[in-house]
């Protein structure tokens, strides 16, 4: 894939791409909104915001707490959900063969650091990276660019030799604004995948 092919550095979203914890994510959501007096969490208001950060979680379901409060809701709560995880077959293999064509790989999250660093561990997918950024590394979530600053720095490239692999419209915002080429998976972009093992 020529996007690959001319990059340096690969960055993934991690939630829907590697991994899949969305299972996970609405309990916990619906859970942390009762417990911060916010308002009930529906299956397809979730689905049409999920991944769009911890700020954003408190504005949308009226939760009455701050970042910092409900950070630590997550990372104390998350795994008590674990049996709806689900590690994309072709994540391995993927990350894999693109390190060995010498592509820096770094996962650019809007998760927390103890939830993500512990998910790709289980994914047996950490030992694999160059860096990871995380929501709470950064001011600002996706679609905000900073993560993929962040990652950058990390690997010490610039946005511009990097391509992102997302999932989401929040993936495409932030790779864009950035100024890093976005892959689509499974999702319509110019450039689109619909399986990992393609980029390599």
């Amino acid at each position: 894939m020529k996007e690959v092919e001319t990059a340096d550095a690969v960055l993934f979203d991690m939630d829907g791409v590697l991994l899949r914890s969305e299972e996970v994510w609405f309990r916990l959501i619906d859970a942390a909104s009762t417990k911060f007096g916010g308002r009930p969490v529906s299956h397809q208001e979730f689905v049409d915001t999920f991944g769009q950060g911890t700020d954003a979680d408190i504005a949308v379901f009226e939760m009455k707490c701050v970042r910092d409060e409900l950070n630590a809701f997550y990372v104390a709560h998350f795994f008590e959900h674990a049996d709806a995880l689900w590690t994309n077959p072709d994540a391995f293999p993927a990350l894999s063969g693109l390190r060995s064509l010498g592509k820096k790989i770094a996962v650019v999250t809007n998760t927390v650091s103890p939830i993500a660093r512990t998910l790709l561990e289980r994914s047996e997918l950490l030992s694999l990276l160059d860096g990871l950024s995380c929501v709470d590394d950064v001011a600002h979530a996706k679609p905000a660019p900073d993560l993929v600053h962040h990652a950058c720095r990390l690997l010490s490239v610039t946005p511009q030799q990097t391509c992102m692999v997302g999932d989401s419209r929040y993936d495409r915002m932030a790779a864009t604004s950035a100024g890093s080429t976005f892959i689509g998976f499974k999702l319509a972009a110019p450039t689109r995948v619909d399986s990992l093992l393609a980029l390599i």
